[in-house]
């Protein structure tokens, strides 16, 4: 099976996962200046199924992803493939919520209020992959 996994000269393969369109469109927007947008979902069911068919670089996911804790969805995630780089996002910039993301998995927890933080999480774990 073809994957979508770059290589070291190439821009990283993102998934992004939020249930709130305008941050979606917004979040597009933002990371194709530097990434390819592989796709973008709004929900769970709609990124497990992206993610195995996609094979993304990076995964960012919202903490607060609908009806679904998106922390529950990180640790589904990377259970199923431990070298997965996932990116938790939330508009709240909480200890415990970052905490837990790390917890869940997660390779990195950034501020949605703070987009430039989200490039650089994405360039940093992009360029720890193994």
């Amino acid at each position: 099976m073809e994957t979508n996994r770059m290589t070291a000269d190439s821009r990283p393969s993102v998934l992004i996962a939020d249930d709130h369109p305008e941050m979606l469109r917004a979040v597009r927007r933002l990371l194709a200046l530097e990434c390819d947008v592989a796709g973008i979902v709004s929900d769970r069911d709609e990124l497990m199924e992206a993610a195995r068919q996609l094979q993304p670089d990076v995964i960012v996911i919202d903490v607060h992803l609908g009806d679904v804790d998106g922390m529950d969805v990180c640790r589904e995630i990377t259970h199923r493939d431990p070298v997965a780089k996932v990116i938790m996002v939330s508009a709240l910039d909480d200890a415990t919520i970052r905490q837990r993301s790390f917890e869940a998995g997660a390779s990195a927890f950034v501020h949605k209020m703070m987009p430039e933080d989200l490039l650089s999480a994405i360039q940093r774990v992009w360029a720890e992959r193994g």
